[in-house]
């Protein structure tokens, strides 16, 4: 079997190579995955289901492979895998009978997937510590938070367990996991990935789904292979010029500016601005035009946008789970702040409904007007470091639904922004908290349907700062533990 530090220095990119030229079998490869998700599992809890023995079905001849994959608990859905989406209402599981449209394309794209991640409950949280099964722990240090919704993903991919893993992002979900474990996180533009055929779009268009990586080329080599339009699906991307891996080793000046105004009341650490200021520099240094500059955002008329749509969709979700499993809605099956956030969905009129629309319209032009100057716009991922566990307490009873929404925001204040105006962003890895020994991360933010720009920046930045290198110690302990394992 591959040893786990040969298996662990590899992106998907990387095995997929090696598989294909015969170097490695697919079945060594899934073995030592396995072996690896399992372990790692043990240490910060990530897995509702597997590793199972046998992966999903895929296509062999793709461009993948064979390269190990895990599927988030929600959404994204493969026939006869259980989903639970993190609450106790589906403690038992529904069963599709179909995959969706994205899951369909991740088994044509040649990923073997080989386990389900946590998410918190119905993802409705920036960290991954549902009631139903459990917190996952930041495998850079256990006593964090390892982010949300797609924490689980995250620190399977962190700890190297495997390469790639599915992800998606209502309002930073895939973003700020990534800035919590040191990953490439891109939501793509809204309409690049479809989220059919069950439904047309999720929270209004606000969610979009895709995936976590180690590496950039991996990332752009993904989104190659599974976006374009679907029949049935409400918004659709233009086709991008070129493939997006050729945006890897582009060379085009770009226009960055550079905003760290702290927006919310969560004030931004000194380490964060250290890294803020370190990625000024490298862009600077790299060639392209920097300034520091603020976008014209109105951050209460966006967080009050946020909260209407959020408690008006959770109600929703909340009724068609409760009709769907007869389960009634109180904390015995829903946790505290998922249930006040239905309650105030249900008060929510049409005219606040149209308001929080027509605030997610001011919003979007405005910043679209703001970035006719600007290629990208960077600022923090998260004002802080990975907070610690229960931080974010999805069953606190104190909380009224907008308290929660806020405090979701607060941390992460130009998350949301980009899936109220649909346009892509990345998450980076910029630095890392010497206090807590967790990475810091960066978001580029780009114009609609640019996630080229986004590309090429970071595979720049990738290049200087060799993130993807970098392994959590609890890999090496990992790494330990099975070699005595086997030895055994």
């Amino acid at each position: 079997m591959l040893s786990f530090d040969e298996y662990a220095q590899f992106d998907a990119t990387d095995l997929a190579e090696l598989i294909g030229t015969g170097e490695l079998s697919v079945e060594e490869v899934h073995e030592s995955a396995r072996s690896a998700i399992a372990a790692l599992d043990e240490r910060v809890h990530a897995l509702v289901e597997g590793p199972w023995p046998t992966p999903l079905n895929f296509a062999a001849d793709s461009p993948f492979r064979g390269v190990p994959f895990v599927l988030k608990d929600i959404g994204c859905h493969a026939k006869g895998v259980k989903m639970r989406m993190g609450t106790r209402a589906l403690s038992n599981g529904y069963d599709y009978d179909a995959d969706s449209i994205l899951m369909a394309r991740f088994k044509a794209a040649g990923l073997a997937t080989l386990a389900t991640t946590k998410t918190p409950e119905l993802a409705l949280n920036a960290a991954t510590e549902p009631l139903l099964n459990g917190s996952v722990l930041n495998p850079w240090n256990t006593q964090r938070s390892s982010g949300g919704s797609s924490g689980g993903s995250a620190a399977l991919v962190a700890g190297r367990a495997v390469p790639i893993a599915h992800a998606s992002d209502g309002g930073g979900s895939i973003r700020v996991p990534a800035c919590h474990n040191g990953l490439v996180g891109l939501k793509p533009s809204r309409g690049r990935i479809p989220v059919g055929p069950n439904q047309q779009e999720i929270m209004f268009g606000n969610a979009i789904e895709f995936a976590l990586t180690r590496s950039v080329r991996d990332t752009a080599a993904l989104l190659d292979h599974v976006h374009g339009y679907a029949p049935g699906e409400r918004y659709g991307a233009p086709a991008p010029d070129g493939s997006f891996l050729s945006a890897v080793g582009r060379q085009r000046r770009l226009r960055v500016a550079v905003s760290t105004r702290q927006w919310s009341e969560t004030k931004i650490d000194d380490g964060v601005r250290t890294a803020m200021s370190s990625f000024a520099g490298a862009a600077a240094d790299l060639g392209h035009h920097v300034e520091l500059v603020d976008p014209p955002l109105d951050w209460e008329q966006l967080a009050d946008a946020f909260t209407t749509i959020w408690c008006f969709c959770t109600a929703a979700t909340v009724d068609m789970l409760a009709t769907m499993t007869g389960k009634p809605k109180n904390r015995n099956w829903f946790e505290a702040t998922t249930l006040a956030a239905a309650e105030a969905g249900h008060k929510l009129g049409p005219m606040q409904l149209m308001n929080a629309l027509d605030g997610m319209n001011t919003v979007s032009r405005r910043i679209a007007d703001f970035m006719a100057d600007w290629d990208i716009l960077a600022t923090p991922t998260c004002n802080t470091a990975a907070p610690p566990i229960g931080h974010l307490n999805q069953d606190n009873v104190d909380d009224t639904a907008a308290e929660w929404v806020r405090r979701i925001l607060n941390p992460y204040p130009t998350c949301a922004l980009y899936n109220v105006t649909g346009a892509p962003a990345i998450n980076v890895p910029a630095g890392f908290s010497t206090t807590f020994g967790v990475p810091i991360g960066i978001q580029l933010g780009a114009r609609i349907f640019q996630e080229a720009d986004l590309i090429q920046l970071a595979a720049e930045l990738e290049s200087t700062r060799s993130w993807h290198h970098r392994m959590p110690a609890i890999s090496t302990e990992l790494s330990d533990n099975l070699l005595r394992h086997r030895a055994e």
